[in-house]
């Protein structure tokens, strides 16, 4: 499966050679390193990780830092993983592949996509902190009427009374609202961009400019358009 980590750059427009408008974001994906490859006959299936987010060495932990290649060998660690050409990454995410053609320290940018493909972006939703039932889940209000002075955005009943006196699981109640994983399907491919590594695809995309999103192709449509 092709995939690669990206930044979201924000939302812009796009005209083509008609003079029709498509609102489309910006991602930033790449450049992305192979930091680790999996084989059948070690791991029992064929993947490839790759890193994104280059950041300074300290933010990293020595375990993170080992794993990438960047610590030296040692008399008390002889046979520390070596890794050439790879900085200290941030973000990390796993692709299985049917076909092994990459290895340990390759560069993959946004040229691995087309014009006219279909993609998936995954990321987090924006945070929205603790939330009432009305915002969380858009139930209506309450009378404001017959005495009712501070019952209009109250949830009402929770449960019955004695059968089977108390709350029944998955209740929807207020809490926390948002910064959950979600995933935009479908979304037409309307630039690449190899030079600067950028992609932009035709709308939406969750989270917040400057969050990372995951991009990959389609699972349920996979076919190029000629439009």
């Amino acid at each position: 499966m092709r995939k690669l980590i990206g930044k979201k750059v924000g939302m812009t427009q796009l005209f083509d050679e008609k003079g029709n408008v498509t609102g489309v974001t910006v991602i930033e994906a790449g450049p992305n390193y192979v930091t680790q490859v999996k084989t059948v006959e070690r791991d029992g299936y064929n993947a490839i990780q790759l890193g994104f987010g280059e950041v300074p060495a300290k933010r990293l932990s020595r375990g993170e830092l080992g794993h990438l290649g960047l610590l030296k060998p040692s008399d008390k660690h002889p046979k520390r993983r070596a890794l050439q050409g790879v900085p200290p990454l941030a973000h990390l995410t796993e692709a299985r592949v049917k076909e092994l053609t990459y290895k340990e320290g390759d560069v993959i940018d946004v040229s691995i996509f087309s014009v006219g493909e279909r993609v998936d972006v995954t990321g987090k939703t924006k945070g929205r902190g603790f939330a009432g039932n009305i915002k969380r889940h858009g139930f209506h209000r309450q009378r404001k009427t017959h005495g009712a002075s501070d019952r209009e955005r109250a949830p009402g009943s929770i449960g019955a009374g004695t059968t089977p006196g108390r709350v029944e699981k998955g209740q929807r109640m207020a809490g926390h609202y948002g910064h959950t994983t979600a995933t935009s399907m479908n979304l037409r491919v309307m630039m690449v961009d190899p030079t600067r590594n950028l992609i932009a695809v035709a709308g939406s995309v969750p989270g917040p400019n400057g969050g990372i999103v995951i991009v990959k192709e389609a699972r349920k449509s996979g076919k190029k358009e000629n439009k």
